[in-house]
């Protein structure tokens, strides 16, 4: 089977990029009232995190401090960290700048695009990935800034309550992404795996930041994930 290249990454990148456009508008509208679209282009560039940056937006919104915006957005992108680790097995044979790069913009919806691949393929080139990587990345930066733009022509962005499109978008990767392990990993497996998660995030909750807790809920579910898989 022909290995696919850049172009065909990036083609399989349009669903995750046309959503994009709709949460990054979202992004740039909400945060209007409080960063020029310059000021929105550089976030999207540096942070490039939907979530990170609504959270950003909201601390910015209530004037705290920059350590506080630097530690919850650290916090919040550490899964991150954990979908480069896993996504970095599949290009053990790959140079260290190669993963850099892939890793560098990787994002929950670029990796849930990888494992769809995965599905039908053993291995994946390095450079399929990067125009997965590359064409939600610029899209995103776009849809920010012109969002930006658009908000400041609106009178009271932040009622109009967009702020809940990342939500819907994460429920619509769950659920896709769902529906490919299913394929993969057996459905009582998923469930306990779910189960864990689930039962620690509510648990730590009485005792951890909520960021915390996500984190932490995610490393066990990834342990059960693990202890599962060895048997």
């Amino acid at each position: 089977m022909k290995e696919k290249g850049f172009w065909e990454g990036a083609q399989a990148a349009v669903p995750t990029a046309l959503g994009y456009v709709s949460i990054g508008l979202a992004c740039g509208i909400i945060g209007a009232p409080y960063v020029t679209p310059v000021e929105m282009g550089l976030m999207s560039l540096f942070v490039y995190a939907g979530s990170a940056q609504f959270a950003m937006l909201a601390l910015i919104a209530v004037q705290a401090p920059v350590a506080a915006i630097a530690m919850t957005v650290f916090l919040i992108n550490l899964r991150l960290f954990l979908l480069s680790l896993h996504a970095s097995t599949y290009f053990r044979h790959t140079s260290l700048w190669h993963n850099i790069g892939m890793s560098s913009l990787l994002t929950d919806e670029t990796y849930g695009v990888l494992m769809g691949e995965l599905v039908h393929r053993d291995k994946v080139n390095p450079m399929w990935m990067h125009g997965n990587n590359l064409n939600s990345y610029l899209v995103w930066f776009v849809g920010t800034v012109f969002g930006t733009a658009l908000g400041g022509l609106l009178p009271n962005p932040e009622v109009i309550g967009l702020d809940f499109a990342l939500v819907g978008m994460f429920i619509g990767i769950f659920a896709s992404q769902f529906q490919i392990m299913q394929k993969r990993i057996p459905l009582r497996n998923l469930f306990i795996i779910l189960g864990v998660v689930a039962l620690s995030f509510f648990i730590l909750l009485t005792v951890v930041s909520q960021s915390l807790a996500v984190l932490f809920a995610t490393l066990l579910g990834c342990t059960m994930g693990v202890i599962l898989d060895g048997q």
